[in-house]
């Protein structure tokens, strides 16, 4: 697992490098979009089409998207009451719940499954992801943002795709539409994929060579940009002295609480073996980077957003390796 995580760390690192160091004047957030664009909407889909396609679906795909909601709403719920106990300002209330209730389960959590569990694992964080965790941020997570947001409706348009890229202009979907939560939903390029995935997986629909072929070398793209945009999006200026007593309640929910409970329910359910171990490492991912956009849309403490991101993203290379050791 360290030998793992330090790999990924020097994709990272070489995105954080780029952020300061902006050759040939492109900036992080310029390279940042460009980048995530182009995964979510053409390398990631076809790696979700092949993965999904060949996976094994039945009660396993049944208890893997009910753990990922067990995780997010229970996450909601303690990061909730801490929040009220510590009296925090609706805007940072609201950064705070989006930052601990919703793990970075695709961007990070498919090179790292794929890492360690190969197949089984890449399916688990596509599973994880789009049958709960991505249907929840688009719908209980935009509600809560735009309850706790500072702007309660907004002209401007923005993307509600549901990946950690920037703004995309001609992908807009209007702030101020109370049916932009359905159409954000519709927006999901990998979402379709999958839909698509399981039509072909349980009509017992056979892959042509060709197909495999080329979903293989679009889907091999996945890994290194999503790991150096997720370099490009690490803010460590955003990490300030006051938003600790915030922050705590954030890193503890993520990485140790989030995890706990979904390996408890996991056990109940009767999930074991390399399954079991999956959907742990899926629940101890970091914060997702996408909130940040929901934070700048309803006017939340975007600043406090970022550095939950950050910080989680760090401790993680100290829990993940924690958790593997525990639950193996």
């Amino acid at each position: 697992m360290t030998t793992i995580l330090l790999e990924m760390v020097v994709l990272m690192a070489c995105g954080v490098f780029w952020g300061w160091a902006s050759p040939a004047g492109i900036s992080a957030r310029q390279l940042r979009s460009v980048l995530t664009t182009v995964v979510y909407y053409l390398f990631l889909p076809a790696l979700v089409l092949k993965v999904i396609w060949l996976a094994p679906l039945g009660l396993s795909s049944l208890h893997i998207a009910l753990l990922a909601a067990f995780g997010v709403l229970t996450s909601l719920a303690i990061t909730w009451f801490s929040m009220r106990l510590l009296s925090a300002p609706a805007t940072v209330a609201g950064a705070c719940l989006l930052a601990a209730a919703w793990p970075n389960a695709t961007y990070l959590g498919l090179p790292l499954q794929g890492a360690l569990f190969g197949e089984l694992g890449r399916s688990t964080a596509i599973q994880y992801d789009l049958f709960a965790c991505t249907p929840l941020l688009l719908t209980l997570g935009i509600l809560f943002a735009r309850y706790y947001g500072a702007v309660g409706q907004r002209t401007e348009f923005i993307t509600i795709d549901a990946n950690p890229g920037d703004v995309v202009p001609d992908k807009a979907i209007p702030g101020d539409q109370h049916d932009n939560v359905m159409i954000a939903l519709l927006r999901v390029p990998p979402l379709w994929a999958a839909m698509l995935a399981i039509v072909l997986n349980i009509t017992h629909v056979s892959m042509p060579e060709i197909v495999d072929g080329s979903l293989t070398l679009l889907g091999n793209a996945v890994v290194p940009l999503m790991l150096f945009s997720l370099g490009l999006s690490l803010r460590l200026d955003s990490l300030r002295w006051r938003s600790i007593p915030f922050l705590i309640p954030v890193v503890v929910t993520q990485l140790v609480l989030m995890p706990l409970l979904v390996w408890l329910l996991a056990l109940m359910l009767g999930v074991q073996g390399m399954q079991l171990h999956a959907v742990v490492i899926e629940a101890a991912l970091p914060s997702m980077v996408l909130g940040v956009v929901l934070c700048d849309q309803y006017g939340l403490d975007t600043e406090i957003y970022a550095a939950a991101v950050s910080l989680t993203m760090l401790l993680s290379l100290i829990s993940l390796p924690l958790w593997y050791g525990f639950i193996i």
